[in-house]
């Protein structure tokens, strides 16, 4: 009996130490939040539209808005409502933000006790740790009130109290995150100029060398810094140069080589993924959060576990409105019932007006970079004040856009957009919110292309094909986007119903920047909701099938350069 006793005990030990082990296989690791560019403003006493603004915007409900599209004067009460919904949710461990806490904090340090205080009170209320790095709004090292030590000093609670190693000169440093990761806060800031990156030598070393160091002592690595490692925009390097940090790629690869698979970045204002994979075949994902005081007012929320890593993005929908108004005055009834009724969708408004704004202004020789000596530079100059009166028509309806092209056998798909601008702006506002919903062949670029080559027809049949042809790929090549020519002509062909004649051409290469900057996500990595794999799962065959995907990539961009290569030899032959 006793011999029975004794077995039955053994096997109900075995099968208890199994039951645990698979609970413990199924556990989460580590889950944190991220939301990045808080960009938080004192609010004002009262709405106003902002002075430093050359024309007010003419809106009959987002006329306080800015050329930066950000809610300024509704940020604190953003952050609010995300630290609170990060407090509610028990699963969330950590809260990281990498960059830009303080619109203003290199000139007004008290956006910075403000923020400071409210990440105190949440870690004071909740027990979960805070860490945050520095972006290219919060601190400098000349011409500023808030210098790099005085910034480390505000929020030395959120990271530099738990540091492990730091760099000197630098706000950098190392945490741990739970049991198996540690974090890398990296200062990727220039010292002096506003937007650029600050990286050197030493700071690409110091980071190699601190992930390999969580590696040998059994951590995984994980990259946090404002500047972008990865493209996030086709061609980032070129359009949006100052967003993305230089040598960008040979940095992904040391990084990717040293053990690290995620980074957290901010900056760009966008929620994307990007991937690179290293010449050891390790891949490295940078995913950029948009910023949260702006539509889509999202942040992120990562779950790891050796095997896989889940993310999803949130979203903030409502704030405190009897805080906000007992604050700033001014706010009308129509205002408070659409932010009462959904702020995501009140943000996309005003991001909207905004975004319109900032063009409108933008569409000028001098801020569109275009110098005088430029082939295309009398052509651009005539076309552009017309266009931008032309974008305010209606598509739709008596003395329409549509109305006016059945004369001229033109015709646009039928849509819920109002006018151009109401266009144009959608795929501005698609590109920050991830998971872009406008390819290239869409009704959405037929529509914008049409009626902008409508709206030119008179301008541009005053001009031989050659003139225009060449203006175009004159356009194309300084917008850094001549490989991309074979799409861009596919994409007005598809758009223009077959042929595409030089007015044409010139219409897709005017727009290119936008279309291909906004509209077009290719990169084969969900932006907003999606699974990696774990850090756990890296195997020498995984590492195989990376470095295979890797060359099929550059295998295929090799082809399409030397298709360009082909259709330049043939025009020159002609």
């Amino acid at each position: 009996m006793k011999k029975f006793i004794s077995v039955v005990l053994t096997v109900i030990l075995v099968l208890s130490s199994v039951s645990v082990a698979a609970f413990a296989a199924e556990k989460d690791d580590l889950k944190i939040a991220v939301a990045s560019d808080l960009h938080y403003n004192v609010p004002r006493e009262e709405l106003e539209g902002n002075p430093s603004q050359p024309i007010k915007i003419d809106h009959p409900i987002y006329w306080y808005a800015n050329r930066r599209a950000a809610m300024e004067d509704e940020s604190g009460f953003i952050i609010d409502e995300f630290l609170r919904q990060c407090a509610e949710d028990d699963s969330i461990e950590y809260v990281l933000i990498p960059g830009d806490l303080a619109d203003n904090g290199k000139i007004v340090i008290e956006e910075h006790y403000a923020v400071a205080e409210k990440l105190r009170a949440f870690e004071e209320a909740t027990g979960k740790d805070v860490f945050v790095i520095n972006g290219n709004h919060d601190a400098s090292l000349n011409d500023c009130d808030t210098k790099f030590e005085e910034f480390m000093e505000i929020y030395a609670d959120f990271g530099w109290d738990k540091a492990i190693d730091t760099l000197d000169g630098t706000c950098s440093y190392t945490a741990d995150l739970g049991d198996k990761y540690r974090l890398i806060a990296l200062d990727s800031c220039h010292a002096s100029y506003s937007t650029e990156d600050g990286m050197t030598t030493a700071k690409v070393n110091w980071v190699c060398n601190m992930a390999k160091k969580a590696v040998n002592e059994g951590r995984h690595p994980i990259l946090m810094m404002h500047h972008n490692l990865l493209d996030h925009l086709p061609m980032q390097r070129i359009i949006s140069r100052n967003f993305i940090i230089r040598n960008h790629t040979i940095t992904a690869d040391q990084f990717a080589n040293a053990g690290i698979k995620v980074v957290f970045s901010g900056h760009e204002h966008c929620s994307d993924g990007a991937v690179y994979i290293s010449s050891q075949g390790n891949k490295i994902y940078d995913f950029a959060t948009t910023s949260l005081t702006m539509y889509p007012l999202q942040y992120r929320v990562f779950t790891f576990n050796d095997d896989r890593i889940d993310y999803e993005a949130r979203t903030v929908d409502s704030i405190d409105l009897d805080a906000l108004t007992s604050t700033v005055k001014g706010y009308s009834a129509e205002q408070l019932a659409l932010m009462e009724a959904g702020l995501n969708d009140y943000a996309k408004g005003f991001l909207k007006a905004g975004v319109e704004y900032r063009l409108a202004l933008g569409f000028t020789m001098e801020k569109m970079g275009i110098d005088e000596d430029a082939i295309y530079y009398d052509l651009v100059n005539s076309v552009v004040g017309k266009l931008v009166s032309a974008l305010e028509t209606p598509l739709y309806g008596e003395g329409s856009i549509s109305e006016q092209m059945k004369k001229y056998g033109f015709s646009i798909p039928e849509s819920e957009y109002e006018n151009g601008w109401d266009l144009a702006t959608d795929l501005v506002a698609a590109h920050y919110e991830g998971e872009e919903v406008y390819p290239l062949e869409g009704e959405a670029v037929t529509i914008l292309l049409r009626t902008v080559a409508f709206i030119l027809r008179e301008e541009l049949s005053l001009l031989s094909g050659s003139t225009l042809t060449a203006s175009a790929d004159a356009m194309i090549a300084d917008n850094g986007l001549t490989a991309y020519k074979p799409q861009l002509t596919e994409m007005g062909s598809t758009a223009f119903g077959g042929g595409i004649s030089a007015a044409e051409y010139f219409v897709v290469a005017l727009l290119s920047p936008l279309l291909y900057t906004f509209a077009n996500d290719a990169d084969g990595v969900p932006d907003n909701n999606g699974t990696l794999e774990g850090y756990g799962t890296v195997t020498s065959k995984s590492k195989l099938d990376n470095l295979a995907e890797k060359f099929r990539s550059f295998f295929e961009t090799i082809a399409m350069y030397f298709r360009m290569f082909m259709d330049i030899i043939a025009k020159i032959g002609q």
